[in-house]
């Protein structure tokens, strides 16, 4: 598949929100799904998704304040080689700060338009272009794949026969988790390893339980070919990062590379330094899965659409089905100390993961390829999120994030990132990060 920079020259439009950060500005716009899952939803306990709740304004400030300090922290300690953040409130950018470097070789800083490689964050745009082409009739959520694809093939005939677009986006077609990533990442073909597919033995019937692909899941890229005749990137392209103004938004490695300004990867140099290496090429080629590059204005304007702030673009109805809970995900309760303290039930919905957070719902995806990490998550009974993307590895920003929400939430303060104790001696150099994309993206 070939890619390419969309040519996207929308200005934003009207109205700045102001950053805490001295000096910086966020150019913000106050911005019939059929079928039912064949598998038992994850039983969420979180409060209705339709009543919104605003937060005290005084919540929210103190809650910015202590992000913007806990960033401070982060810089002075080196903790990331870059990283850019932004906190959306009732559909407006309510905090945005970048610290550190796109490239720490030539100190080129990062900036609110710096582009990052999205990872595994791409594949809400995935299912976000798929539910609008359902939307107009092209294929439905039940669309069998074998119908469409006649390489598509499993072990099980059966299961072949049976599985559809709603299996692969909800991540319960019945493979292994992550499926074939090694050889992806070794450099063997997409075009070959979805057309061996067939030689792996399912965990479980098609729908019955979750398996994390990135393979598997860009059979979406192919599907939507078939049905639209449109390459899956042009659809995109004019369905979301056009009317969303994302200016910056593009699939590709060549395209991230000729951005005015785009983040290196790095990896750790000695005790407290970051050195910048070339971006691997192997995600790319499972461009529904984890293609997109972006910028955070970029993704200030995706994270409002999915709040529900750019009905135009993408209808609550479709939003609604999108982050429905679907294949329970059992794991994510203990993937992380803040998971386990807050997490009572967690779910794969479509493109996203659903978690109840201390009895509120959650809509949250994390992404990882080497040298970047990404993370987004929002309640939408308060409508709050956040966005936070940087170049280098370590889980600073997702263990951030559950800080911020605890404060808005008046949840009792936990320092989940250790920013408020002394760095571990080996703090500098975190541990080689080389194939973990496969495990909780």
């Amino acid at each position: 598949m070939l890619f390419r920079k969309p040519s996207l020259l929308i200005a934003c439009l009207s109205g700045i929100t102001l950053s805490l950060v001295a000096g910086t500005a966020a150019c913000a716009t106050p911005v019939s799904v059929s079928s039912s899952p064949d598998v038992r939803p994850a039983q969420h306990d979180a409060t209705d998704l339709n009543a919104t709740v605003s937060i005290p304004p005084d919540r929210v400030k103190a809650a910015l304040d202590a992000y913007s300090h806990w960033l401070d922290v982060v810089a002075q300690r080196n903790e990331v080689a870059g990283l850019a953040t932004a906190v959306v409130v009732n559909d407006k950018v309510a905090f945005e700060r970048e610290i550190g470097y796109a490239d720490a070789s030539t100190q080129e800083p990062v900036t609110a338009d710096t582009v990052f490689r999205l990872a595994s964050l791409s594949k809400a745009f995935a299912t976000a272009v798929a539910g609008l082409l359902i939307d107009d009739g092209h294929f439905s959520w039940d669309t069998k794949l074998a119908d469409v694809l006649p390489f598509f093939q499993l072990k099980n005939a059966q299961a072949s026969n049976q599985a559809t677009v709603k299996d692969i986006l909800g991540q319960r077609l019945g493979l292994p988790h992550n499926t074939y990533d090694d050889l992806l990442e070794d450099n063997v073909p997409y075009e070959e390893l979805v057309r061996k597919l067939d030689e792996v033995t399912l965990t479980c019937n098609v729908g019955q339980c979750y398996g994390y692909q990135n393979v598997a899941f860009s059979l979406i890229g192919d599907l939507i070919y078939a049905e639209t005749g449109d390459f899956f990137y042009h659809e995109v392209d004019k369905r979301l990062f056009f009317p969303l103004d994302m200016t910056s938004a593009s699939y590709g490695r060549d395209a991230l590379e000729s951005s005015k300004s785009w983040a290196r990867p790095h990896r750790p140099n000695g005790a407290h330094g970051w050195i910048p290496f070339d971006p691997k090429e192997a995600y790319y080629r499972v461009a529904p899965a984890a293609g997109v590059n972006a910028s955070l204005h970029d993704m200030e304007h995706w994270l409002i659409a999915q709040m529900g702030g750019r009905p135009d673009v993408l209808p609550q109805p479709l939003l609604d089905y999108l982050h429905a809970p679907g294949v329970p995900t059992l794991s994510e309760l203990r993937a992380t100390p803040w998971r386990r303290a807050r997490l009572t039930s967690a779910s794969y919905a479509l493109g996203w993961r659903v978690f109840t957070y201390a009895g509120e719902t959650m809509i949250f995806h994390a992404g990882e390829v080497e040298g970047y990490r990404t993370m987004i998550a929002f309640f939408p009974k308060y409508q709050i999120g956040m966005v936070s993307m940087w170049n280098s590895p370590g889980a600073i920003g997702t263990d951030l994030m559950p800080m911020v929400f605890d404060s808005m939430l008046g949840l009792p303060h936990v320092d989940w990132a250790g920013v408020e104790s002394d760095p571990p001696a080996n703090k500098g150099t975190p541990a080689k990060t080389h194939r973990k994309h496969r495990h909780h993206d």
